[in-house]
């Protein structure tokens, strides 16, 4: 079966401060993302997770390797993926609906069949009646559900999601996570997620990917995640299946964190 999304032997190297130096974020990363799928890569803070994705969104142009988008090389921007940052995205001078519709509009539906599609979405995502509240007027929880209903709207086969829920609170966290699930499950898309939390990693996927602390990051381990679905991203976690599945994932990837870590500390000095 063609993948969603291929690396085949990506490498990203840039300059650094330096002069004449560089610096490789990410080297040789071989990654499948199969159809209908849910994929999480975890690893330590600045190993180049989020490169990966921008190389996924064609935002990013590798200095090596190759992407292919169900069997298609990638040039340019992936026109067959939403993004959903980790940082605000949401237009403040546009209303909730218009933030939902701005894609719509930009690829020229009509004004009406916009707005009925971008209501449709705001119910969906537990937003009804909101359409006319601009970002400021709602919570960090609505604005990440606006958020994801301005990505679904476009009906994109590939999801690229960066940390996208690491700013909420524990309890509007899990919400978003079994939020994004229920969508997920009902018209399954292939999902690329980065995250820096093992648990929701375990809590929402397929299969989690381990990266190497950097430079020239890799894979180091993929672990397939048998637990059943539906899912309740906080009852799950209560599973004996799920605990030995963090224990073998955290023990694959704690002497990374380490060295990221250290790594950090290095650059900060004393």
């Amino acid at each position: 079966m063609t993948a969603a999304v291929q690396f085949d032997k990506i490498t990203c190297t840039f300059a650094s401060k330096s002069a004449g130096a560089s610096y490789t974020a990410v080297k040789d990363v071989d990654l499948a993302i199969a159809d209908g799928e849910f994929v999480s890569v975890v690893g330590p803070t600045g190993c180049g997770k989020s490169t990966l994705l921008n190389v996924a969104a064609g935002l990013l142009k590798p200095s090596s390797g190759a992407v292919r988008i169900f069997g298609e090389p990638l040039g340019g921007i992936n026109s067959r993926a939403g993004y959903m940052f980790q940082a605000e995205a949401l237009m403040p001078w546009r209303n909730a609906l218009r933030n939902v519709t701005a894609g719509l509009e930009f690829r020229g539906v009509e004004m009406g069949e916009a707005r009925r599609r971008g209501e449709e979405w705001l119910a969906r995502v537990g937003l009804p009646g909101f359409g006319d509240r601009y970002p400021h007027q709602l919570s960090g929880g609505m604005r990440k559900r606006t958020a994801l209903a301005q990505m679904l709207i476009l009906d994109p086969p590939i999801l690229l999601m960066d940390e996208p829920f690491s700013a909420l609170d524990i309890q509007t966290r899990q919400l978003m996570e079994n939020e994004l699930l229920e969508l997920w499950s009902a018209n399954r898309k292939s999902v690329l997620f980065i995250t820096h939390d093992l648990e929701e990693a375990i809590s929402l996927s397929d299969r989690v990917v381990v990266l190497s602390a950097g430079p020239a990051t890799h894979p180091i381990g993929e672990f397939a995640i048998d637990l059943p679905r539906p899912r309740d991203v906080q009852e799950i976690r209560l599973s004996p299946r799920f605990i030995e599945l963090h224990d073998r994932i955290w023990h694959a990837m704690k002497e990374e964190v380490l060295k990221g870590y250290a790594q950090t500390k290095n650059r900060m000095g004393p």
